[in-house]
This record gives C-alpha cells, sequence and structure tokens, in this order.
C-alpha cells in the first residue's frame, strides 16, 4: 500500500504495520483507539466554546457548571477507549493519583502499560488556547493474565513503544512516533477522520525560537539567566537575538518548535527544585518524540529517557527541541555548575 498525502490514520497504521517484521497488530489497534478518543475529546472541547460564547444549548453534553470537568472527562474518555482496545492492562494517568488497572479477561492479557496527561495546558481553555493530551506506550514486564503493579510503569522513556500527542487548536492533530520517525495526522471535520498531513517530520537542527517563561527569571539558576541573555544578544552570525514564544501549554510550545525549530525550557526554580513537568506523563514522551524527530531532550544535565522513574508523580527540569539549541543550552548549565 503507497502512503500519499491525506491517507487516512487507520490505513496508515496498518501501512506502517506491514514494515515491521514482528507486529502482530495490537499496537496498531490501540493507536486507533486513541485516535477515537481524541476525535470525542475534541467535540467537547470545541462545544465548551459555544458554551462561553453563546450560552448553553441542549444538544451539548457539558452544562456550564460542568465546564471545569473538561480535564476529568477527558480522562474517562482516554480511559474508556483504551480499554475497550483490549491492549492495554492499565493506565497511570496525571489525573489520578493512583494507576487504573483492568480486570477484564482480555485487559489482563495485554501487552502494554500506558502514562498519559489527557488534557495538558487545561487552565488556558477558557480563553481558546490551544491544550493537548499527551501519551506513552510501554511493554508491560508483569506477567500476562494478571494485574499490572507499578513497576511496570516506572520504566526509563527509553523503553517506550510508542509516544505521541493531540494538539486541539485551529486545527486538531495527532502526532505519534513507534520508534520509526514522527508523523502527523490532521482532523478533516468534514470526513471526521485523522489524516496524513505532515509525513517524516525532522525538526531543525537550529532554530531562532527560545520559550521560557521569563515571569520567574529571578527564580532560576545562574546558568538559565545567562541563556537566557544569550538568546537576546545581538550575533548576526548566530542570527540573534532569538525570538520568545511561550504559550504556557506544553504541547503547543513544543509544537511550535517541532516544525519551525526551538527550545523549549521549563527549568527548576528556587520554588520548585525538582522541577514541574511529570517524568511519566509529559517529559518521556516528548522526549521520545523530540529525539525521533532528530532532536534532543535532557534535564539539563541527563538524557530524559534514561533517567528511572522513582515515582509516579516524579518531577524534572526540561530541556527539549532543536538539537544544538539544547546542547548550548546545556553548556550554560554546566559551566555554571548549577543542580540541573
Amino acid at each position: 500500500m503507497k502512503i500519499y498525502k491525506s491517507m487516512p490514520l487507520n490505513q496508515f497504521i496498518i501501512r506502517r504495520q506491514e514494515d515491521l517484521e514482528h507486529a502482530t497488530g495490537e499496537l496498531s489497534r490501540l493507536l486507533s483507539h486513541i485516535g477515537v478518543a481524541a476525535k470525542i475529546v475534541n467535540r467537547e472541547i470545541n462545544k465548551s466554546g459555544l458554551i462561553d460564547f453563546l450560552g448553553e444549548f441542549g444538544s451539548s453534553t457539558l452544562q456550564r457548571s460542568e465546564l471545569k470537568k473538561l480535564d476529568v472527562f477527558a480522562d474517562s474518555q482516554f480511559i474508556e477507549a483504551i480499554k475497550a482496545s483490549g491492549d492495554v492492562c492499565g493506565i497511570a494517568s496525571e489525573e489520578n493519583h493512583e494507576i487504573v488497572t483492568f480486570d477484564n479477561i482480555l485487559s489482563k492479557d495485554g501487552k502494554y502499560i500506558m502514562c498519559m496527561d489527557p488534557l495538558d495546558g487545561f487552565s488556558n481553555i477558557d480563553v481558546n488556547v490551544s491544550v493537548g493530551t499527551i501519551f506513552s506506550i510501554y511493554p508491560r514486564i508483569s506477567k500476562c493474565g494478571e494485574e499490572p503493579v507499578v513497576e511496570d510503569f516506572l520504566q526509563e522513556g527509553i523503553k517506550q513503544v510508542a509516544a505521541g500527542y493531540i494538539i486541539y487548536g485551529s486545527s486538531t492533530m495527532m502526532v505519534y512516533t513507534t520508534g520509526q520517525g514522527v508523523n502527523g495526522f490532521t482532523l478533516d471535520p468534514s470526513i471526521g477522520e485523522f489524516c496524513l498531513s505532515h509525513l517524516d517530520i525532522r525538526t531543525p537542527e537550529d532554530g531562532h525560537i527560545y520559550s521560557i517563561n521569563e515571569g520567574y527569571y529571578t527564580k532560576f539558576s545562574d546558568g538559565i539567566k545567562n541563556y537566557i541573555k544569550y538568546c537576546q544578544e545581538n550575533n548576526e552570525e548566530t542570527k540573534r537575538p532569538y525570538t520568545s514564544r511561550y504559550i504556557g501549554s506544553l504541547v503547543s510550545d513544543f509544537h511550535r518548535n517541532l516544525l519551525k525549530g526551538g527550545i523549549y525550557i521549563y527549568p527548576y526554580t528556587t520554588d520548585k527544585p525538582e522541577g514541574k513537568l511529570f517524568l511519566s506523563y509529559e517529559c518521556n514522551p516528548i522526549a521520545f518524540i523530540a529525539e525521533q524527530a532528530g532532536g534532543r531532550a535532557s534535564d539539563g544535565n541527563k538524557r530524559i529517557l534514561e533517567i528511572k522513574p522513582k515515582n509516579l508523580r516524579q518531577r524534572v527540569p526540561f530541556f527539549s527541541g532543536s538539537i544544538n539549541m539544547v546542547k548550548t543550552a546545556e553548556t550554560f548549565v554546566k559551566k555554571y555548575n548549577h543542580k540541573n
């Protein structure tokens, strides 16, 4: 089957499955179910905007008092869709402090576990800023037929078999990797399908965008402060100053930089010495995508994908994006000999 632009997601998944020598279909089916859940969440996010501007209307499943619960709604939709696939034995979600295990016979035999942030950037939704869903899939290490254990979810990011995100914005896109490069699919509302729009995404090795919340400048380490000054300096040879762009939604900031070239940084601060972003729910999947697209991701010192999670709520500093920009930022961190 030839790959062509606008190919539906399901067809693309099947075609890529044929390219994998030992593929048996479970992962392909799982990715299809994630796509279905994304369409449902996208619909409700769009409805929430209509309710906010036009008032409540009878066809909506969400009332005004429930708009603040969209993150819970997204969480439940993805959990139900993944459970229905029968290929996952349990899910760890940022929305839940405990892992969710599936006790039906089919799911207990599932080969995979999943970690996710069901609605990243949720605080921005009431002002119509893009939000997203982030997910990662690992092979289970516990015995099939039994309930998964927490150790299944505390694997290094390098052991992921798939990762991706859905960005709900002016257009809705699903971007994912199975370790064979990164591809993007845009939702065509006229047919209700995700269609191939970005084949084999490669992020530029250099970029001219830096994304960091400079409102926390006084709380940054000297290494980060000096890197920001470097980004702002005039230098024709390196095409500086860079452009500052920060949305406040990890998926949105990363997606822009992935396509255009740039660096995203959420370092540790004096009041958040371990960092803010979750290793398992946010950093590992984004790092996997970044590397598969030719980029780089670290905590300022160590490769993100090699960090062994201590617990499901572990937070880490996060640097990701164009490989040369991340390497430069790391040199500033190391030069000033600070924690991250």
